[in-house]
């Protein structure tokens, strides 16, 4: 074998200062030679006297692929694990080389440990499976903010594909409810390579908001730079709603234990005041006194209407809940809301199923509900030509009533507290601000819902539902 002796010593063995390991075998499969890497991992020390075979380093089940690799060849790439001088087991990509020296030939065999990237990309495998099985929203970005990855559950959670996202910077999810200042103290945390937790509110697809408790990471590459970062969310939006939710009744509670002290110490001064100045009235023959009389007068009846209606809704209805036919109460509240002053110009529209299976509720709470709201569509119109539709429907658990306007809108923080008592968007003394937050109170208390959904300048849509009876 002196010519394989002269590829190893004629540089003085060059080969054993390469950090892969590199072997030869002959024709027999027998290692003739070793540089020193391979030697100090795998313990192999070529002896003529007592040659060791390439398969004796090979685990028994890694042998059948390697014995089709080496008489093929002249050149080929392979993987498979070699067995270390402790006995442990590696994983090894390589390449063999046919070499022929006259009639015999060798196979060369450069080696290189691949355990450790092994590792690394199956735990890149199982970190991929979780992130993209995961019920969380989880997004990906490049070191400036672009998208690079979302999973299924940002897709689901945000109403978006991942084709609509991927290049796409997080800023078009934004609601615009955080401020400028907010999102430029989240980067100055996070390009500083510190974590980022907080809550946001973001927008989906169709518009409504989402909420999430998201964590921001920086991903950091093997120097230490930032190569981009992963947004972990947990979508807490029915969270926030019931939070939401509870406050409202909270306050509304109070408010109307508030109302019971205000109907006791109001009330009886305001009938001593009325009855003043009817007594007044009668005996005095001044015109100017009985004009000013008589808006005193109308002043009080005012405040006694808004003491009633509070007092009305705190009270616990002493009405009986009877079979209710939903849409007969809004033809009777139809009935009443047409015959006023401000909708000659109006066109009603009624779209009712008329196959609408009962609800349990007091129909004259009910029809109190939609008079409240048709006046408000009527209102929102401002004395000009529009078109009020009221639409009803059964959804599988529920009976479903939109009452649809073309008026003005609601300016979206209007529109957050558009159910809350006092709050009216009406010049002083044309609303007490009480109608909406009233029947919001009566449709709660029949375990039903009352959303409203606005576009300044276009309308205003409100849906009304009741639970069927049973459900």
């Amino acid at each position: 074998m002196p010519e394989l002796s002269f590829l190893f010593s004629q540089y003085g063995r060059v080969v054993d200062l390469l950090p892969e390991m590199v072997l030869i075998l002959d024709d027999e499969n027998r290692i003739l030679d070793t540089n020193k890497t391979a030697a100090d991992e795998l313990g192999v020390v070529a002896q003529p006297t007592r040659p060791k075979y390439i398969f004796d380093i090979i685990p028994e089940d890694e042998r059948i692929i390697f014995r089709r690799v080496l008489p093929f060849s002249d050149q080929l790439n392979f993987e498979t694990k070699f067995c270390k001088r402790d006995g442990s087991t590696i994983d090894v990509m390589g390449l063999v080389r046919l070499l022929r020296l006259g009639q015999a030939k060798y196979w060369i065999l450069f080696i290189r440990d691949v355990t450790e990237e092994k590792r690394k990309e199956l735990d890149l495998l199982r970190f991929s499976n979780v992130i993209h099985n995961t019920i969380n929203p989880i997004q990906i970005t490049d070191a400036d903010g672009m998208m690079v990855y979302v999973n299924p559950g940002f897709e689901k959670v945000s109403g978006y594909s991942s084709a609509e996202l991927i290049g796409k910077n997080p800023k078009i999810l934004r609601s615009g409810k955080h401020s400028k200042e907010f999102w430029s103290e989240v980067w100055r945390h996070i390009i500083s390579g510190k974590v980022w937790v907080g809550r946001v509110e973001n927008r989906r697809k169709d518009g409504n908001p989402f909420f999430t408790e998201l964590v921001i990471s920086p991903i950091v590459d093997s120097h230490g730079a930032i190569a981009g970062y992963l947004g972990a969310h947990r979508d807490i939006t029915e969270q926030i709603i019931l939070e939401q939710q509870l406050v409202r009744s909270q306050r509304m509670e109070s408010i109307g234990t508030l109302a019971a002290g205000i109907a006791h110490e109001v009330g009886n001064p305001l009938t001593a005041i009325s009855s003043l100045v009817q007594v007044i009235q009668r005996t005095s023959t001044d015109g100017f006194s009985n004009e000013k009389l008589e808006l005193i007068n109308s002043q009080v009846n005012r405040i006694a209407r808004i003491i009633r209606e509070l007092v009305d809704f705190s009270r616990p209805s002493t009405h009986v809940v009877k079979p209710t036919n939903i849409n007969r109460i809004v033809k009777e509240a139809l009935n009443i809301v047409q015959y006023g002053k401000k909708v000659k110009d109006i066109t009603f529209t009624l779209e009712l199923d008329e196959q609408l299976p009962e609800i349990a509720a007091v129909p004259d709470q009910i029809v109190q509900v939609f008079i409240n709201i048709l006046m408000n569509a009527v209102d929102s119109l401002d004395g000009r030509h529009g078109i009020i539709t009221v639409h009803s429907r059964k959804n599988e658990h529920e009976v479903e009533v939109t009452v649809r306007d073309t008026g003005k809108g609601i300016e979206p923080l209007a529109l957050e507290k558009i159910f809350e008592p006092f709050y009216t968007t009406k010049t002083t003394g044309q609303g007490t601000g009480l109608g909406l937050w009233v029947s919001y109170g009566i449709v709660k208390s029949f375990g039903g819902d009352v959303f409203v959904e606005s576009i300044p300048e276009q309308g205003s849509i409100f849906t009304v539902s009741f639970p069927l009876k049973g459900a």
